[in-house]
């Protein structure tokens, strides 16, 4: 298992993706927009298939308001491998009476995943 990415919530998406790319030397892929949801992102790599950082932002979001969407840290994603492990760990966690915050499905930029609360309310994304 490995950490696949980190997401931080940005009130300037713009200014966060320059920090990273200036001073960390990250690799920043294509913009994402879905309109519907007025979110935007961007992943930001390292080039040697570590893991990477997702920063987003949804227009009026702040701090530390203890939601799924404030400004700062908003989840991490552990690789599992494949669509039938997103499947089977996420049943096996559900079993195991963690509360599902998403059911497994694709998302409209692509990934197969799951999200579960860890035990301290942490929102854990789990991807093929």
């Amino acid at each position: 298992m490995k950490i696949e990415h980190l997401a931080i919530y940005a009130e300037d998406l713009e200014r966060l993706r320059a920090f990273y790319i200036r001073y960390f030397g990250c690799e920043c892929g294509p913009r994402y927009e879905n309109k519907s949801k007025n979110f935007t992102s961007y992943f930001l790599g390292f080039g040697d298939g570590s893991a990477r950082i997702e920063i987003m932002h949804v227009p009026g979001l702040i701090a530390g308001n203890n939601s799924d969407k404030c400004l700062g840290l908003a989840h991490f994603a552990l690789s599992v491998g494949s669509k039938a492990q997103v499947d089977a760990l996420t049943e096996r966690l559900r079993a195991d009476g963690y509360t599902i915050l998403s059911a497994p499905r694709t998302t409209g930029d692509g990934y197969y995943e799951s999200a579960v609360a860890d035990p301290e309310g942490n929102y854990v994304e789990i991807t093929q």
